[in-house]
Formats: C-alpha cells, sequence, structure tokens
C-alpha cells in the first residue's frame, strides 16, 4: 500500500513537472526592440517612450555639399528642428517640435499598436502630426483670400518594425500627407513609401538608412529622400551622422517638396541627437 502511494506521489510530480515544462515553453519571451530612438533619421519608428520619459530631439542640417569653399555646406544656411517628446503611457508618445525652414510648429503623437515578441514577429505603431507653417500671411496667396487653414499640413503613417538577429532591424511605413494649400504645381495629397533600416556593428554603434519613395506624381519634380549614416548610442543618448539628399527635416514638407534628385549627388551633411531623461 506504501508502495503504491510513493509511486502515485512519484507519477503526480513527474507529470506536474511535464506540465511546467510545457507551459513554459509556450510562455512569450521578449524581444530587443528594432530601435531605440524615436526616429531612424528624420522618419519615427516604433519605439515610444515609458510613461513619464521625456526624450529631447536636436536635428540639424548644413547647406548642399557645393564646394570646399563652404567647407562642404558648413559655411551655409542651416536648417534645425528642436523637439521634445513625451511618454503619457507606455504605449502613447505625445511631442512638440519647432523647425527654422518655414517656421513649422509641428504637434505629433504616437500609439504602440503591436509590440515584437517570441510569437509577433513584428512591432506596430501609428503615428500622426499637425504642422503650422508660421511665416507670414504673404506666403499664401493675396491677402484677400488668406485663410488661417492655409497653413496647416497633416500626416498619418502605419509603421512596421521587426528585429531580425541580434544585428539587424528594418521597418516599412505608409505614410499619407495632406496639405490644406500648395504652391502651383504641388500636390494637396500626397503618399509615399518610407523604409529604413539599422546594422550594428558594436554594440549600440550601428550604420543607419532611409528611403522615401513618392507614390502620387506631381506637376513639378518630386524626389525621392534618401540618407545613410552612422548611428552610436549609449543608455541615454544617441548621436547620427549622415548624409542626405534633402534638406526639409519634418516628413510633410521632405515628401511633398524635395526638389534634390538623389542620383545627381545633391546631398548634405547632417546630425541628430537624442537625449532620454
Amino acid at each position: 500500500m506504501k508502495r503504491n502511494t510513493k509511486l502515485t506521489t512519484i507519477a503526480c510530480v513527474l507529470a506536474f513537472l511535464s506540465a511546467g515544462l510545457l507551459f513554459a515553453q509556450d510562455e512569450v519571451a521578449p524581444v530587443m526592440p528594432a530601435f531605440e530612438t524615436l526616429n531612424l533619421i528624420d522618419n519615427q519608428t516604433t519605439a515610444n517612450p515609458y510613461k513619464g520619459q521625456m526624450v529631447i530631439e536636436i536635428q540639424h542640417r548644413f547647406s548642399e555639399i557645393a564646394e570646399i569653399a563652404d567647407l562642404f555646406g558648413i559655411y551655409g544656411s542651416a536648417n534645425t528642428r528642436i523637439g521634445i517628446s513625451y511618454g503619457i503611457t507606455d504605449k502613447i508618445m505625445l511631442g512638440f517640435g519647432t523647425t527654422r525652414t518655414y517656421m513649422l510648429q509641428d504637434l505629433e503623437w504616437k500609439y504602440s499598436i503591436l509590440t515584437q515578441t517570441s510569437k509577433m514577429p513584428v512591432s506596430l505603431s501609428y503615428h500622426g502630426n499637425a504642422v503650422l507653417d508660421a511665416r507670414d500671411s504673404k506666403y499664401f496667396g493675396p491677402e484677400e483670400e488668406y485663410k488661417f487653414a492655409y497653413r496647416m499640413s497633416y500626416l498619418n503613417q502605419l509603421i512596421v518594425s521587426s528585429r531580425i538577429g541580434n544585428r539587424i532591424s528594418l521597418q516599412v511605413a505608409p505614410t499619407f500627407v495632406y496639405f490644406n494649400a500648395v504652391p502651383e504645381g504641388y500636390n494637396n495629397v500626397n503618399a509615399a513609401i518610407n523604409f529604413g533600416g539599422r546594422f550594428q556593428v558594436l554594440g549600440f554603434h550601428s550604420i543607419i538608412f532611409e528611403y522615401d519613395q513618392p507614390l502620387i506624381q506631381a506637376e513639378e519634380d518630386v524626389y525621392p529622400n534618401l540618407a545613410l549614416g552612422v548611428e552610436i548610442g549609449t543608455s541615454t543618448h544617441s548621436f547620427r551622422v549622415f548624409a542626405s539628399n534633402y534638406n526639409n527635416i519634418v516628413r510633410n514638407h521632405g515628401i511633398a517638396f524635395n526638389s534634390n534628385n538623389p542620383f545627381d549627388g545633391d546631398f548634405q551633411f547632417g546630425f541628430n541627437i537624442s537625449i532620454r531623461f
């Protein structure tokens, strides 16, 4: 009788351990995020600040690389954006930025819909913004026809990213941009498909790239945006140096108005600094 009791007890323990092992195998394991910074270069990533975290972003563009006399664009006219983003929750971000060119004031938001895990192969986020062109009203047509709404543009996009192995991260983002008013020859309605990637070479140090392909043709020539550079990261800072064929930092204008052909060598240097608090 005692022997049967022991065997029954051993059988129950083995069954419990086996069930626990099977359960553990079915648990969802976390995956390192595809990107740690809110922006890859100028396009948003699927990353969001944690609840209560603040991120300051400084984005700077020198003028077009022309000749050594202007130190390859460093002495020319520059464009700069300073932005602040805040984690309302772990999934919801709210941010504000101001940009020198066109005196753009942007309000942006992002929501993390899906997070990559061992069971979920991708992360998915929705990002949107509303951008105000704060220049003098003379830039918006005849005074008698001026309306405040002409200053506004809007962007909406879905961002899909995935970390592939330990070193490679990729993302794609179908993007829709709308301007209430545009110069003759350009589109009020614009669409693009944005690609980006990162290859980690040493710790948080990486090679990064972005490419934006417009999908709606305008009367004026509007070219893709291309940027290639390196990222140097720490636990609280990220410094990115790159060359790009565009000067417009805010994606609304970059998608709708880029007149620099990347295949003609119309490039300028730039850098971004991200600081997380």
